[in-house]
Order: structure tokens, then C-alpha cells, then sequence
């Protein structure tokens, strides 16, 4: 995967990756920039983009999108689709989750399903999830997170928009689009959040909130 993903950045190797999850965030003209700075930017499932002639929050630009057949397709998540990679994560595979696409997603879209093996199963044992016997895995979210930190180990690694860090005990999802839904019952996300938290320590991981 890393080399597909290397395809899709401003430069081999990426010096700076930023992982936008989908928290409402304030305003902010120093963290928009610093999220379109990076080498490659990835956002998740039903994101939204700073508009044009509205204020800076999250940016502009998006290199990857990692989302799931869930996803609440806002007007940004398609846009230019074809410039862009598209990683669909499915760990409902492992139990549960039909094989069907929604027929409504572009019938070009290329989209590229990421390995429950090299990818959901390490991150579950890393949070402590017991994924391959029961219905509890990551929010796409902190896969996205996870993909961008195993793939690119000695890159600045961005984070923004991860509510559950500060707030692990939420039981709904509050969107930047302006929609809400609960927290699935698949997800430990206070697991989650400690784990994101310790990135923040190791000198190249900043949480931007």
C-alpha cells in the first residue's frame, strides 16, 4: 500500500502527512494552512472542505479519502474523484458486512479495499479489540490514522478533527457537515483515543485542535 499511497502525494516519501477526521473545529487560519502544507492530506468518510470564500478551518486539499459503505456522501467526498485515491475500509467483512457497493457511488471510482489482515487486525491488536471473534473494530477515522503512521513511520503526522480523544466518553458523533449519529457499538473509541494520545508523544505526531 505504501507505494500506491506514495503515488497519490506531492513527493515520494512524504515529509508531512495530515489524517483530518470529522470533528466540527473553530476557525483556525494556522491549521488550515498547516493541513494543506503537508505532503499528503487524507480525510474520512462524510468530510468537509474549507469553501472558497468562507473561513479557514480544515483546508483544501485532499490526497486520499478512507471511508466505508456507510459513508454520508457530502458534496466534497466525490469531488474530483478521479485525482484522488479512494481506500474503502470493510472490517464488518470479517463478520457480518454484504459484499454489494452502493449503486450510487461514481461506477468509475477505482476505489481500492484496504486488507483486513494488514490493516484492521494490527490496529485491533494494538487497541486490544478481539476483532477476529467478535463485531468490535476501529472507526475508519483512526484507521486512517493508523495507515498513515504505519505506512509513513518517519513523517510529521497531523492530526486533526478526533473528538474522542478530549471526549472518550461520548456516546454520538456531532459532524463538521452538521449532521450527528451515535457512536457504534463496534467501537471502542476510549481505546482508541489513548492510543492516538500516545502518538502525540513520540515527536513527530501533532494533534491540532
Amino acid at each position: 500500500m505504501v507505494s500506491l499511497l506514495e503515488a497519490y502525494a506531492d513527493r515520494p516519501s512524504p515529509r508531512a502527512v495530515a489524517v483530518v477526521g470529522n470533528q466540527p473545529l473553530p476557525e483556525d487560519p494556522q491549521r488550515a494552512k498547516a493541513i494543506d502544507a503537508c505532503d499528503m492530506v487524507i480525510r474520512v468518510n462524510g468530510f468537509v472542505c474549507d469553501e472558497p470564500d468562507g473561513p479557514p478551518a480544515v483546508g483544501t486539499r485532499t490526497h486520499v479519502v478512507v471511508f466505508n459503505r456507510a459513508v454520508r456522501a457530502t458534496k466534497w467526498v466525490f469531488h474530483d474523484y478521479r485525482s484522488r485515491l479512494y481506500l474503502m475500509v470493510e472490517p464488518g467483512r470479517l463478520h457480518w458486512e454484504p459484499e454489494e457497493l452502493p449503486a450510487w457511488w461514481p461506477a468509475d471510482l477505482g476505489l481500492v479495499p484496504v486488507s483486513n489482515t494488514e490493516v484492521t487486525l494490527p490496529l485491533s491488536d494494538a487497541l486490544g479489540l478481539p476483532t477476529r471473534t467478535e463485531s468490535t473494530w476501529s472507526t475508519t477515522g483512526t484507521m486512517a490514522a493508523w495507515i498513515a503512521r504505519t505506512a509513513f513511520p518517519t513523517a510529521e503526522l497531523l492530526l486533526t478533527g478526533f473528538s474522542f480523544i478530549d471526549n472518550p466518553n461520548q456516546t454520538h458523533w456531532d459532524h463538521a457537515a452538521g449532521d450527528s449519529c451515535i457512536v457504534g457499538p463496534e467501537h471502542q473509541i476510549a481505546a482508541e483515543g489513548r492510543l492516538l494520545d500516545s502518538w502525540t508523544r513520540t515527536g513527530n505526531t501533532k494533534l491540532w485542535r
